[in-house]
Parts: C-alpha cells; sequence; structure tokens
C-alpha cells in the first residue's frame, strides 16, 4: 500500500512559488505525515495559516513551522511575496432584520455577535430567542440558517448535540419527599461528573456497533474516550436531578393530568464532541478567511472532505448524546425496579438540515435555542431552584421553528463569584425545599435570567404542557472547571 504522501503541486497550490520554498515545505510537511504528528488535511491547512500571517503563526505553534515562518518572511522582505490562495470573505453592508424575542432580556453582546452572524455572505435567516447571552461567534441562544451546502462549527457549539432528557414515573410527587434519602443514593450510585469522569459499566453500549466510528481519523481517535464517558455528565451547567412534575389533563399522550415523580438531565456529547468541536473549528478558520469580528462563523463547505467529516461526525455524536441520556435514566429506573411512562427529550448546539417557510433549504444552526417545529415537544429549564416546563412547538416561522433552551445566563461566571453570597443561596435552596449536591456559586439561581419572564417572551413559539420543580439537584462539584 502506497504511503500518504503531500506532494510538491499541493503545496504550490497553496500559493508558494520559490522551488526551495517548496522542497522545504515540502521536506517538513512529510515529516509531520511521517511521524504521524498531524494528519495530512490538518497540515495543508496549517501550512495555509502559516502563508496567511507567519509571524504570530510561528511564536503559537511552539516551533513546528518555525523555519518555514522565518522562510516566508525572508521571501517577503526581498519582495517575493507569498499570496495566500483563499480571500478573505466580507461580510454584507446591509443588516439583515432578524426577529429578538424579549430583547428587553439580552445583552448588548449578544445582540451585536447575531448581527454580525445574519452579515455572513453564507446567511439566509436568524433569530435570537429569549434566554440569548454572549458566547463565541454565534451567541448562545442564536439560530441561523445558512446556505444548505454550508456548516459552521462555532455556530453549533463546543458541546455538540447537549441535550435535555425528561422520564416521569408513576409515582406521587410527594415521593422526592417520603424518599429523599433513597432517591438521593439512586443518584449518587448511576451518575458520574467532572471532566474526566467515566462510567464503570454500562446498561446498552450498542452504539458502538455503528460503522460511523470508523469513518474518519478524528472519531477513531475519539471512540476509547467517548465509551468510557457514556452515562457521564459533564460540567458547568450540566445536572441530572428529581423533581415534581405537575401535567395538565391531555397535555401528554399517555400520562393522566397529575403530579408525578420525573427524572431530568441536562449534558452533551462529552470530551467527543468537544474534540470534534475544536478539531474542525480550527479547521474552519483556517480553510475561511473572514473579518476578526467574525472569525469564529468561518464555515465547511459540505461538498468539501472536511465539511463532509464533521457532518459525519456531529451527527454521530448527536447520537452519543442521546445514548448518553438512556444510559443515565436507564439506571436509575433499573435501580427503581420501574418503567417510566414518557420519556421525552430534545438537544441544542447542533445544525439541521431544513426548509424555511418559502420552500428554500436551509442549514439552521440552534446554538443554544431548541427545535419548536409545530407539534414538536422539548424540555425548557430554568435553574436549580425554579422550574422548567415541558413545551410544545407551534412552528413559528419567524423564529425559524425554535424557542429558548432554559432561562439564560444573567452574569458571567467571574461575576457570579464577585457578586453571589453563599448565604443567599443557602436560604433561597432552603426555602424551596432543594436537596444540592456539587455545584458552585456560579450555577447559583441568581446568575440565570427570570424563566417565568422568559417563557412569556416566546409564548407565540411553544405552548407549555407541564411544569417541572426540581427538588434533588446533583452538578459538578465545585473544583471542577465548566465546560458548558
Amino acid at each position: 500500500m502506497e504511503k500518504e504522501k503531500i506532494t510538491n503541486s499541493e503545496i504550490s497550490d497553496l500559493g508558494v512559488e520559490d522551488l526551495d520554498t517548496i522542497v522545504l515545505f515540502s521536506r517538513v510537511a512529510n515529516g509531520l505525515l511521517k511521524h504521524k504528528v498531524m494528519d495530512k488535511q490538518q497540515i495543508l491547512a496549517e501550512l495555509e495559516a502559516l502563508i496567511a500571517g507567519p509571524e504570530p503563526y510561528a511564536l503559537k505553534r511552539g516551533g513546528k513551522f518555525k523555519n518555514l515562518a522565518q522562510k516566508v518572511l525572508e521571501l517577503r522582505q526581498q519582495g517575493q511575496l507569498i499570496k495566500p490562495q483563499r480571500p478573505i470573505n466580507e461580510l454584507k453592508k446591509e443588516i439583515a432584520d432578524f426577529p429578538v424575542y424579549g430583547i428587553e432580556h439580552i445583552e448588548a453582546g449578544a445582540l451585536n455577535q447575531m448581527r454580525t452572524a445574519i452579515q455572513l455572505p453564507i446567511a439566509v435567516a436568524g433569530a435570537l430567542m429569549p434566554d440569548a447571552h454572549q458566547g463565541y461567534g454565534l451567541p448562545i441562544g442564536g439560530v441561523l440558517a445558512t446556505t444548505a451546502n454550508t456548516i459552521i462549527p462555532y455556530a453549533v457549539g463546543v458541546d455538540i448535540a447537549c441535550r435535555m432528557c425528561l422520564s416521569i414515573f408513576e409515582l406521587p410527587a410527594h415521593t422526592v419527599d417520603d424518599k429523599t434519602d433513597d432517591l438521593k443514593s439512586i443518584l449518587l450510585k448511576n451518575t458520574h461528573f467532572g471532566m474526566g469522569s467515566e462510567s464503570k459499566w454500562h446498561d446498552d453500549d450498542s452504539l458502538f456497533e455503528k460503522p460511523d466510528w470508523k469513518a474518519t481519523k478524528q472519531i477513531r481517535t475519539l471512540r476509547d474516550k467517548a465509551y468510557k464517558q457514556l452515562g457521564t455528565s459533564g460540567t458547568g451547567n450540566h445536572f441530572v436531578e428529581w423533581g415534581e412534575l405537575t401535567v395538565q389533563g391531555g397535555a401528554l399522550e399517555g400520562v393522566p393530568a397529575g403530579n408525578y415523580l420525573a427524572l431530568l438531565s441536562h449534558s452533551g456529547s462529552r470530551g467527543f464532541g468537544a474534540g470534534i468541536a475544536s478539531y474542525y473549528s480550527d479547521l474552519a478558520m483556517k480553510k475561511t478567511k473572514l473579518p476578526p469580528e467574525a472569525k469564529h462563523l468561518a464555515w465547511l463547505d459540505l461538498d468539501s472532505n472536511e465539511g463532509q467529516e464533521y457532518w459525519i461526525a456531529m451527527n454521530l455524536a448527536g447520537d452519543y448524546a442521546s445514548a448518553n441520556h438512556h444510559e443515565i435514566h436507564n439506571k436509575i429506573a433499573k435501580a427503581m425496579q420501574l418503567q417510566p411512562l414518557l420519556r421525552i427529550e430534545n438537544h441544542h448546539n447542533f445544525a439541521w438540515q431544513e426548509k424555511l417557510a418559502n420552500g428554500t433549504p436551509v442549514m439552521v444552526h440552534r446554538k443554544g435555542a431548541t427545535p419548536a417545529g409545530n407539534g414538536v415537544l422539548g424540555i425548557i429549564p430554568g435553574s436549580m431552584s425554579t422550574p422548567g416546563f415541558v413545551v410544545r412547538g407551534k412552528g413559528n416561522a419567524q423564529s425559524i421553528n425554535s424557542a429558548s433552551h432554559g432561562a439564560g445566563r444573567l452574569m458571567s461566571r467571574n461575576a457570579a463569584f464577585k457578586t453571589i453570597k453563599r448565604d443567599l443561596v443557602t436560604a433561597e435552596l432552603l426555602e424551596k425545599k432543594i436537596t444540592l449536591v456539587g455545584a458552585d456559586l456560579d450555577e447559583a439561581p441568581m446568575v440565570y435570567k427570570n424563566i417565568h419572564a422568559v417563557m412569556e417572551a416566546q409564548h407565540d413559539l411553544v405552548d407549555v404542557l407541564a411544569k417541572f420543580q426540581p427538588r434533588i439537584v446533583r452538578m459538578a462539584d465545585a473544583k471542577e472547571r465548566p465546560e458548558d
């Protein structure tokens, strides 16, 4: 079998014309390839980035490309400029209108990020949900429809396919008071939190029989980590909690009106999703050049190898995130010796191929936004002491069939540590009869917007079917670095 190689013509295609420089680039590139420091696709992207700007590049890369960067600088000083083949994609001059739900609840930074996103040359439509706050590239709570063959890794997010999952049990809500210690014990025995947390055993690992786990080098590299972390919940705002669910008459099929014990979880695709997001976000920013204010919104074309690889990996991360929640819920259900009456789930931080109301095919990125197509069920949580809601989408075309994914942060984590008083949090939890395991001040109820105001701002987007009140909440230990 012939060994993979980076050819002189491939280096020349990057914009290198000087023969000695081509030979130098080839020697370094193929050395990295031979010793498996990087794969071919990444090396070519790295070389292209070097050509675009060698000074900061060489400093950031710890010397791997130092000689190449120096050569590029020498050629430029001699007037032999190496021009990158990929020009900067200019933003649209006009800022298209987009709906903003609950604008009085949204910070200026999030609005500005959405305005930048809607100026992308590939942008078709956008919307901002009432829980929106500033993030990287697309704001959290931002919905962006782009041309159908483009996808933006940073508009999907770092925690790909982060999702909600709710299991409703045929037990009265007061079980959470009658059996507090037992329910807390079951939670502790069957959940795992933390950056490197792993499961000791799996209830169902059949997902790993899918051939997609062999589809790309990046997926293969992360497979073992994904397997070990199946059934774990990460850090930051991720949680697994028992609570009281109040269901309206006829709202949920198979669940009569009443008050039930329910289990709610929030987490995503763990280290697998984070690894995929990091690799392809970096690659997109090297392949698609944008002005500085929009650099994190770099996209991949689905008709390219990189775009297809990311699409496969993103969808696999969606399946994995769902299986991750099922693992947690199934273990707890078995410990309860009960099967849930109903399980509801939805994910955010994802991209879907959809059509706008006028029939235009688009790629819809929902970064911290819940799918809310007509009749689609979803879950919108509040905070550790405030209610969450089971909702049914109304299929609002203006919002691009979307709703908020939660209450949304009112302040940053740093601000929370500086301003929130621990005794006030303790008093709040005591008043609401909340048993808390883990978490710190950066996840205190006070750091989140008023969930009732957020829900009122999106009454045109969803109908409320049931209310979930948290009672026994488990999150990562305070020492853990947030990864949400």
